[in-house]
C-alpha cells in the first residue's frame, strides 16, 4: 500500500501534464484558420456545394451568389483543396488544390473558369483590406473573373454626371487587368453630387467601351466606403457580362 501511495501521485502528475499538452495543442489548432467569403461565378456550373479540405462550408450557392451574405466564415489555413459538388449530390464539379490561405487573414474567394474540361475551374483568393478609408472617400478594388474578357481590360471609374462618356481620363484607367488579376485598392472621392461612379470597361486605353453605364452607388461625406467589383461572364455563355458583381464591403 505504501508503494501504491507513492506511485499514484506520479500517475496523476503525468495525466495532468498530458491534459495540459492537449489543451495547448487544441488552442494552437483553433488559431490556424483563415476567414473567407465565397463568390461563385463559374459560368457553366449550376448550383453548388463547396468544401474546403473535405468539410462542407458553402451550401446551395448559385451563380453570382455570395456566402456568407455578410461577414466571413472560418476555414483551415495553409494549402487547401477547394471542391465543388452539384448541390445535394456527390457529383464533383471541380477540385482545385493548393489554394493558399494564411492564418488570421480574411479573403474574398472567387470560383471562376468553367467545368467543361478538368482543370479549367479557377479559385482566386484575394486578401481583403477592411480598414475604413478617410471620410468622404471610396476604396474600389476590381477583380477580373471573366474568362472571356479580352487579354487585357482597361477599367475606368468616373463620377456620374448624367451624361455618357468614353474611356478617357486625364489620370488614365483606374485598373488594367488580365483575366484572374485583381487591382489594389484605389481611393477615389465620394461623388458629392450623389450620382455615384460609372464603370467603363475597354479593350484599349481611351478606346470605345466594351460596356458602359454600369453605376456604382454608396458612400457619403461622413464615412469611408469600400467596394469590391467582380467582372464575370454571362451565366451559361462564353461572353463577358456588362453587369459586374458589386460587394458592399464597408458602408
Amino acid at each position: 500500500m505504501r508503494r501504491l501511495s507513492k506511485t499514484l501521485p506520479l500517475s496523476l502528475v503525468l495525466m495532468l501534464a498530458l491534459a495540459g499538452l492537449g489543451l495547448i495543442l487544441t488552442s494552437c489548432n483553433t488559431g490556424s484558420q483563415a476567414q473567407v467569403r465565397f463568390v461563385h461565378v463559374i459560368w457553366d456550373a449550376g448550383q453548388l456545394d463547396i468544401e474546403f479540405n473535405g468539410a462542407k462550408e458553402v451550401t446551395d450557392i448559385n451563380f453570382g451568389g455570395l456566402q456568407p451574405t455578410s461577414g466571413y466564415r472560418p476555414v483551415p489555413s495553409g494549402s487547401d483543396t477547394v471542391e465543388g459538388f452539384q448541390t445535394g449530390t456527390t457529383v464533383e464539379a471541380f477540385s482545385t488544390p493548393n489554394v493558399n490561405l494564411s492564418s488570421g487573414s480574411v479573403y474574398t474567394v472567387v470560383a471562376t473558369g468553367n467545368i467543361a474540361a478538368v482543370g479549367n475551374a479557377v479559385i482566386l483568393a484575394e486578401v481583403d483590406g477592411n480598414t475604413a478609408p478617410a471620410n468622404g472617400t471610396i476604396n474600389f478594388r476590381i477583380i477580373n473573373a471573366a474568362p472571356n474578357s479580352p487579354s487585357t481590360v482597361y477599367v475606368y471609374l468616373v463620377q456620374n454626371t448624367g451624361s455618357q462618356q468614353a474611356c478617357v481620363s486625364s489620370s488614365g484607367p483606374t485598373a488594367t487587368l488580365a483575366y484572374q488579376q485583381a487591382s489594389g485598392y484605389v481611393n477615389l472621392p465620394y461623388n458629392s453630387g450623389g450620382g455615384g461612379y460609372e464603370m467603363y470597361v475597354c479593350q484599349a486605353p481611351n478606346g470605345n467601351p466594351l460596356f458602359s453605364g454600369f453605376n456604382i452607388t454608396g458612400g457619403s461625406l461622413n464615412v469611408g466606403t469600400i467596394r469590391t467589383v467582380i467582372l464575370t461572364n454571362i451565366p451559361n455563355e462564353q461572353a463577358m457580362d456588362g453587369q459586374p458583381i458589386v460587394l458592399n464591403d464597408l458602408n
